[in-house]
């Protein structure tokens, strides 16, 4: 290789080369608009000077009470201003941030805390009574702060020692943080769902995080100082860097602890909210709501949503509402939404049915994604862009995990060939976009929550009168997809759809218990096998 005048005397230094990290958008955020509201939650209106401020006394509490670089700091918050400053804070201090997905059960949750090693674990006195049973089934102990939240109104207890609000007046509001000493340092740790065996730690680098908080700015249109309404979990994919996205544009996270749809009109008209997340179930409680639950809205409302493509009649009635839908696509392993279909203005002029092919669609990679491709996964080379040859989606670049925590094996088989293997089948059109065309993980996204089918076979196969059963997805309009079960009972046994689905919530989380129970015969191929292929498309029509 030879070398050129370029690579002569031109080094990285501190001084032209430093780590991208989200941190520092908070801290321009609150140099240049100190006194723009960053925070609204209920009466609580906080700066961008008070947010900064508290970020930095919660990194100074956390590294007196011994946390340090490399640390795991698990969160079991709603969306509140406390999850926003875990954001900033935990990450100041070199420590990696775990929040988790508060419908999950307490095995599950005994499981995660443990993987993660969990040295903090910070609790909304909402979810006291799950995280009590996860740490009573958990083997590591960690420090327990509590978080009364004054817009709560429900039942909780503490569990620890120490309150938030205190831990932070502990906390020196100029705390001097390093921030991370490489930008591929993990700055989050997010969890799958777990389609086969325990969940998969996901883990993110600040780099990433960086980096799909600028994309979501670019892809979303955000301008100067949006007003962000938090229907997204924060906890998924870190409400998909939209907690970091805002600092960007000095933009306003409206707090939101429940999707209720009088609230939230009540949100959008009073603060001229512009922009939000969700999945499906989202869009169906604003849809429907009553003459009196609504309110006008100040501006046209950006709507992002993933999972499923809504129908066409979700979408003009979206629109009429006074919503603008945009069709996003991503997985945990990708920072959440990694692609998008970016709409075009002739296409507005096809025939309906045109015009709900062009929305079916996920699309386009986003600006901050090095490559989307649909490609045969035993060739590794990229299918015919014809809209109807079957491959793997996959990703590349630098808003893809580093990997699954603790797994390699999982994290060598995710990046065979050079690429992200998604799991997802579809296809490639010729303009380039990507259409999803069946889940090789049978995961059924209910809510815009991830349910595994094996799961809930499992739980569905134990009881007594149960032979067999498959599980696939069935379209709901309230929730997207709802797990759909057919099931074979034993000879001479009897039982009734309702017996199986009280049983299946003795066992499962309850969103993930069917909705729907068919009884029958499982169709099988010559194997054995179950062909869920026919089962989906009973569901289908059901």
């Amino acid at each position: 290789m030879t070398t050129s005048a370029y690579d002569c005397d031109l080094d990285r230094n501190a001084a032209n080369f430093q780590p991208l990290t989200p941190i520092t958008l908070l801290a321009r955020a609150a140099a240049v608009f100190p006194e723009k509201t960053a925070i609204i939650h209920g009466p609580l209106r906080r700066s961008y000077a008070e947010f900064y401020a508290r970020s930095r006394r919660l990194a100074s509490a956390l590294a007196r009470h011994g946390v340090e670089p490399g640390d795991t700091v698990s969160v079991m918050l709603a969306n509140t201003p406390a999850m926003l400053e875990c954001h900033y804070g935990v990450p100041m201090i070199g420590a990696v941030l775990n929040t988790l997905n508060t419908r999950l059960d307490p095995p599950v949750l005994a499981f995660m805390l443990d993987h993660a090693e969990a040295k903090v674990l910070i609790v909304d006195r909402e979810f006291s009574g799950a995280i009590r049973r996860a740490l009573s089934l958990a083997q590591t102990k960690p420090l327990i702060i509590d978080y009364d939240d004054p817009v709560f109104e429900g039942e909780g207890e503490a569990l620890g020692e120490i309150d938030y609000e205190a831990l932070l007046a502990s906390g020196d509001p100029e705390f001097a943080y390093a921030g991370p000493a490489d930008e591929w340092d993990a700055i989050s740790l997010n969890y799958t769902s777990g389609t086969t065996g325990d969940p998969k730690g996901v883990v993110y680098h600040h780099r990433g995080a960086y980096l799909l908080a600028l994309g979501n700015v670019l892809t979303g249109d955000m301008g100067r100082h949006p007003v962000y309404l938090w229907t997204l979990p924060m906890f998924h994919c870190n409400g998909w860097c939209f907690t970091w996205a805002l600092s960007v544009v000095a933009g306003v996270h409206v707090c939101l602890r429940q999707v209720r749809a009088e609230h939230m009109y009540e949100l959008m008209a009073e603060h001229g909210v512009t922009h939000l997340c969700g999945a499906p179930i989202v869009m169906s409680t604003l849809l429907g709501a009553s003459e009196k639950e609504k309110r006008p809205l100040k501006t046209t409302v950006r709507f992002f949503t993933a999972a499923a493509p809504p129908p066409q009649a979700v979408l003009a009635a979206m629109k009429t509402a006074g919503f603008d839908v945009t069709h996003l696509y991503g997985l945990t392993e990708t920072y959440g939404p990694a692609a998008v279909n970016e709409w075009k203005g002739e296409w507005d002029a096809l025939e309906p049915e045109a015009r709900a092919a062009k929305m079916a669609r996920q699309g386009a990679s986003y600006v901050v994604l090095d490559a989307l491709e649909v490609i045969d996964p035993d060739s590794m080379q990229p299918t015919p862009r014809d809209g109807e040859t079957m491959g793997e989606v996959m990703f590349r670049g630098n808003i893809v995990m580093k990997g699954y925590l603790k797994n390699k094996r999982a994290t060598e088989a995710a990046f065979a060939g050079g690429w992200f293997h998604s799991g997802d089948l579809g296809v490639m059109h010729p303009d380039g976009y990507i259409q999803l065309k069946d889940r090789s993980k049978d995961i059924i996204i209910s809510g815009g929550e991830n349910i595994s089918s094996i799961e809930v076979e499992d739980a569905l196969f134990k009881h007594p009168k149960v032979r067999a059963a498959a599980v696939v997805a069935a379209p709901d309009d309230k929730w997207g997809e709802t797990p759909c079960a057919f099931v074979e009972l034993k000879e001479g046994a009897s039982a009734t759809a309702e017996e199986l689905i009280a049983f299946a919530r003795d066992n499962l989380a309850h969103f993930k218990c069917p909705r729907r129970v068919v009884f029958g015969e499982l169709p099988r191929t010559s194997t054995g096998k179950i062909k869920k292929f026919e089962l989906r498309d009973r569901a289908r029509k059901l």
